[in-house]
């Protein structure tokens, strides 16, 4: 961080001097920490989208541009040439890892892969019909029960953030199983990450699965489309839970629930069913297009848009081309799939969609890849939480190692002001 210029605010015959500070990629700040004190007022920005609440060095937005980066690599290169395990280990460390750092890494991710037995009767207490996210949210609370002896400063914090990102992938599969009335299958020590996602997902003890190694490699790039993604909403609720020194579980959890918002992480599960929708509705484009540009009309063309690029999501561009690795590869056919390519030619096309900057975003297609590897529609946002998981560990324990402060948003106060009290017998 640089500290070269000041902006000048006057306020009611108050001047103050505000700090400018320089970020990388010309990014700057201005630093209103004194303004209170100095002036009486606050800032106003509703939900934040103009305010920076710390530094970080771990993930590079540039919305206008449509460039993504993680630790200071292109997220191309990184679904191009890395595997989710590198990509995990680069979140948490800020280094890809050598032969040997990924293979102990690997090593922690297969030996913490079961959870504690008595976790199982857990599970057995959720209805048959929960959201497997509902069950997902709660047994990561449960996990700090059974490890309390978390501790971010831990000289190998390796075994930390293996320890739940590869037991978090086993109670997203035990969830599922779950929803499913289905035994639960353990995991295997012969396989890698993804592959053990899939074979506890769609395992059986009476049925062997056979793993395609290229779903496999489908999800594992999906998995690092989803990583990071900056100061986002549950992100932010991580990090919030994790300035009042709460554990990395508890943490976790939050981000679980905020991601399940059907604005956020849950956006994928909704844009599917939109898809169904259409469908079932004769596949008329343009009338969802209208709906959409209505102001009047609740609904919202889900998929479409996003809160900081105002250009191609990049993920989305990476997802189209698994998407057509895999349906070509596979000789795949999805109906979803036509509605989706409709619904974009047409929006891209309409002058509404192209001067407010409206593109699909990762969730428009991440969902149809999903369905094809047999991922089911209530899996989706738990599949969203599985990739996001090691850059929230990152973002955890970077906020932790640089003592950040506790979260204390201020408020404009609207309400009424001091009124008399009056007794109930009198009211």
């Amino acid at each position: 961080m640089k500290t070269r210029d000041t902006a000048k605010l006057t306020i009611h015959g108050k001047t103050t001097h505000l700090p400018v500070v320089n970020g990388n990629e010309n990014q700057l700040g201005i630093d209103i920490s004194k303004l209170y004190r100095e002036t009486g007022a606050y800032t106003y920005d509703s939900g934040f989208s103009n305010t920076a609440a710390g530094f970080s060095n771990i993930t590079y937005i540039d919305g206008a541009n449509g460039t993504l980066r993680m630790r200071g690599y292109n997220l191309h290169d990184l679904v191009k040439h890395c595997s989710f395990r590198e990509v995990a280990y680069l979140m948490v460390h800020g280094t890809l890892p050598s032969k040997n750092e990924l293979d102990l890494f690997s090593k922690y991710l297969t030996e913490h892969s079961l959870v504690h037995e008595d976790m199982h009767h857990f599970f057995a207490g959720f209805p048959s019909d929960s959201h497997p996210m509902a069950i997902l949210a709660s047994m990561v609370t449960s996990l700090s029960s059974f490890y309390p002896d978390l501790n971010q400063e831990d000289s190998n914090f390796d075994i930390t953030a293996a320890r739940l990102i590869s037991k978090v992938r086993t109670i997203a599969a035990f969830s599922y199983k779950k929803s499913k009335g289905q035994p639960i299958v353990y995991p295997r020590y012969d396989l890698y990450y993804c592959e053990n996602f899939l074979h506890m997902m769609f395992g059986s003890p009476v049925r062997k699965y056979e793993i395609d190694p290229l779903h496999t490699k489908i999800l594992d790039k999906l998995l690092i489309l989803h990583i990071d993604h900056g100061q986002n909403c549950s992100t932010s609720a991580v990090k919030l839970i994790g300035s009042a020194r709460a554990n990395l579980y508890a943490a976790i959890s939050a981000g679980i629930c905020a991601l399940w918002g059907p604005l956020h992480g849950g956006a994928n599960q909704a844009v599917i069913e939109m898809f169904k929708c259409i469908r079932k509705d004769n596949n008329d484009i343009q009338k969802y297009i209208n709906m959409a540009k209505d102001k009047s009309n609740p609904f919202r063309l889900m998929g479409f848009g996003h809160a900081v690029y105002k250009n191609y999501d990049p993920r989305a561009r990476l997802a189209k081309e698994l998407l057509d690795e895999l349906f070509q590869k596979r000789n795949i056919t999805d109906p979803l799939l036509d509605t989706a390519r409709r619904l974009e030619d047409a929006a891209l096309k309409d002058p509404y969609f192209q001067e407010r900057k409206l593109y699909p975003n990762i969730d428009f297609y991440s969902g149809i890849l999903y369905r094809a590897i047999g991922i089911p529609t209530n899996m989706l946002t738990v599949m969203f939480a599985l990739g996001r998981l090691p850059g929230w560990i990152a973002q955890w324990k970077e906020f932790c190692d640089n003592k950040g402060r506790i979260y204390r948003p201020r408020q404009i106060y609207t309400g009424p002001g001091e009124r008399p009290f009056v007794p109930i017998d009198q009211r």
